[in-house]
């Protein structure tokens, strides 16, 4: 571990930890635990920016009720009782759902 830095943003409170190791910038959100990395400091933030967004539901779809999982699940043309028969025999999910 060669270096290690905290920036707090002083609006929100938000402490992030930024450490360079041998090849990667690893960066972690101490308030939910994400943590990403990349080749240089900025692309270690920038990933975490998005990899936080994501956690937070604030961009990207998500499923919030298992009504809404099936109703999708039925707009792409697979019965959600086949899936969820196959999730409580433990059998292998088909491919593109794995």
């Amino acid at each position: 571990m060669a270096s290690s830095t905290e920036d707090v943003e002083e609006s929100t409170g938000q402490e992030i930890r930024l450490v360079e190791s041998e090849e990667w910038w690893v960066a972690t959100d101490v308030e939910t635990g994400v943590t990403t990395q990349g080749e240089t400091r900025i692309d270690a933030l920038d990933n975490l920016d998005e990899a936080v967004a994501l956690h937070r539901g604030e961009i990207g779809e998500s499923i919030a009720t298992p009504a809404e999982e099936r109703e999708a699940l039925r707009d792409l043309g697979i019965d959600p009782d086949e899936v969820e028969a196959a999730r409580s025999e433990n059998e292998e999910l088909p491919e593109f759902m794995q």
